[in-house]
């Protein structure tokens, strides 16, 4: 499972065969994408029936608030924010396709139909777009080139996707330590709503905080040195948010009041 590829629904965490939200990504290419524009990204629903997607430690701070943040069950260890109880269901995108007010939206949805892909027999990332997403078109709006050259449109795409793996890179160095120190647990999360249904995801990973708690120190002071410490804190706090994914569950089931 790499890092764009997490699974993590009510009855298992398998990867899927492609990095979740993508349907035929391709590498960009002048001839083959000419005439192609991109949308601005105003309607989610491309995200309405994914219930998680992988994120970056920079971001813990921000999905804390909102979402649990839990680790992949199988190895790479992969840290992952949760917007749904149910496998096909985003609770934070509304049926007009917006996002949730006020909500944070991940890096990894904001990325999309963009992506680093390594390629068959190369040892390089390319840029790469889903062909598949409604938000390519056949019009000069937006070009992704422009008289055979990239465009500002691309220019932006490849700017955000080196930021987005430069954070990957750093994320992995800290789930590589989670790894080595063997403070990871198995857990689901349960909950059971007024209409009686019982809502089950899982299985995931979380931090053991007794295991945590006994780590040596000069191991507490290196993670502390690294910010380390922080990312731990966030992922402990935001287990909370499991109940408000079931309450907002709860509350789509009995509709409009």
């Amino acid at each position: 499972m790499s890092a764009d590829q997490p699974n993590l629904s009510r009855d298992s965490a398998r990867a899927p065969a492609r990095p979740v939200l993508y349907r035929n990504p391709q590498p960009l290419n002048a001839d083959r994408h000419k005439g192609r524009s991109l949308r601005t990204m105003t309607n989610y629903a491309f995200a309405a029936r994914v219930n998680s997607v992988p994120m970056n430690g920079n971001e813990f701070p921000h999905i804390m608030h909102d979402y649990p943040i839990v680790f992949t069950p199988e190895d790479p260890i992969t840290p992952v924010v949760v917007m749904g109880m149910r496998s096909d269901q985003n609770l934070f995108v509304t049926p007009e396709g917006q996002w949730a007010e006020g909500r944070y939206i991940p890096a990894y949805i904001r990325r999309y139909p963009f992506i680093f892909m390594e390629l068959t027999g190369q040892d390089k990332l390319a840029l790469c777009v889903d062909e598949e997403s409604s938000l390519l078109v056949n019009d000069d709006s937006r070009p992704l080139f422009s008289d055979g050259k990239p465009s500002e449109v691309v220019d932006h795409a490849l700017k955000y996707c080196s930021e987005f793996q430069a954070h990957h890179a750093a994320t992995v160095e800290f789930a590589k330590a989670l790894a080595s120190h063997q403070i990871l647990i198995a857990n689901r999360a349960e909950f059971t709503i007024s209409s009686g249904e019982r809502l089950s995801i899982g299985p995931f990973r979380v931090i053991d905080e007794t295991k945590f708690n006994q780590l040596a120190d000069e191991t507490f002071l290196e993670w502390r040195r690294r910010g380390w410490l922080a990312l731990v804190y966030c992922h402990l706090a935001s287990l909370s948010n499991f109940a408000r994914l079931a309450a907002l569950v709860d509350k789509a089931a009995k509709g409009p009041s």
